[in-house]
């Protein structure tokens, strides 16, 4: 009697200790591709404790899309001497953001390539824009973690997206009809969809159910568990692992490279692409606006770039 019971205190202990290993392993694998690059103690303190640049007074007007909105005010904060919880930011999204700079409501904006509609725009008003890389990023596919493919081929993705692949089991998937999402035109996810992917090739018109609004709409319909097994969908790097993410969400490889903070800093990964500092180009030479971007492209501008979750540019 007294053995069984010690042989029954051993298993339990030996069950307890696979039950926690095996949540410290879960933990690791699910949180792993989402980590912020690791900043040396020191050189967070060196970030924090510079010389202002700008009083809050004199900070140049700012907009931009959805996913620089933390570059934003990780840039106001530093560069001001604020404290992050009291910087105010609004970004009105890519599109508004550039319709403002072009009319001149705003001094500077973060945001993706501008789209053709939005070039088209700046040369009809007569605005010529300076466009400069601040940080890089990497355009994203992603589907339910109960679909078993783990990668694609950007000629797949394209087959995908203009109609001619319609079953996963045509990509090493189930027998089951492919689901694609879309953004709304001029968004920055739709531009960096038509330039870094489709290059030319024509995207199938969207249903009234397959296009999303907000990128957090595609995130929550490809992570739910009854809809969503059969769905595809894009984003931008930061957003779908820092901003915005979901357990029930996985990226997909590309070409075979994951999506990794490494392979999109090396250039590993394929589908690359930038947030860019945008400016008009008339701005004088001593403009707030342009030592503004030059902060952003120096060395501290960069730093502060990485510590909030970021690719550095340079």
């Amino acid at each position: 009697m007294e053995k069984n019971k010690r042989v029954i205190n051993i298993l339990l202990i030996v069950i307890v200790i696979l039950v926690v290993v095996g949540c410290v392993l879960g933990f690791v694998y699910f949180t792993k591709e989402k980590t912020k690059p690791i900043i040396d103690p020191e050189e967070k303190k060196a970030i924090q404790n510079q010389e202002k640049l700008f009083s809050l007074e004199t900070y140049p007007r700012i907009d931009g899309s959805t996913v620089t909105l933390p570059l934003a005010e990780a840039f106001k904060a530093n560069f001001t001497g604020t404290d992050i919880k009291d910087v105010d930011v609004t970004h009105s999204k890519t599109h508004n953001a550039y319709v403002n700079l072009i009319n001149g409501d705003t001094d500077l904006i973060l945001v993706t390539y501008p789209s053709d509609d939005e070039q088209k725009l700046a040369k009809e008003k007569g605005v010529e824009l300076e466009i400069v890389p601040i940080v890089k990023d990497a355009f994203v596919f992603f589907v339910n973690t109960e679909n078993p493919v783990e990668s694609l081929t950007l000629e797949q993705i394209q087959g995908i997206y203009t109609g001619n692949i319609k079953n996963w089991k045509d990509v090493g998937g189930d027998n089951e009809r492919i689901v694609a999402y879309q953004r709304p035109a001029n968004s920055g996810s739709q531009s960096g969809m038509l330039s870094l992917v489709m290059k030319g090739k024509k995207m199938m018109d969207p249903t009234t159910e397959t296009i999303s609004q907000t990128m957090s709409d595609i995130v929550d319909v490809i992570s739910d568990y009854t809809n969503g097994k059969t769905a595809i969908g894009y984003s931008y790097y930061y957003y779908a692992t820092t901003m915005y993410t979901k357990d029930k969400m996985k990226l997909l490889g590309v070409n075979g490279v994951d999506p990794t903070y490494e392979n999109i800093k090396s250039g590993l990964y394929s589908l690359q692409t930038a947030y860019y500092a945008v400016i008009r180009k008339d701005e004088e030479q001593n403009s707030d606006a342009r030592k503004l971007l030059n902060a952003m492209k120096s060395e501290r501008g960069q730093n502060v770039a990485k510590e909030a979750g970021y690719v550095q540019n340079y």
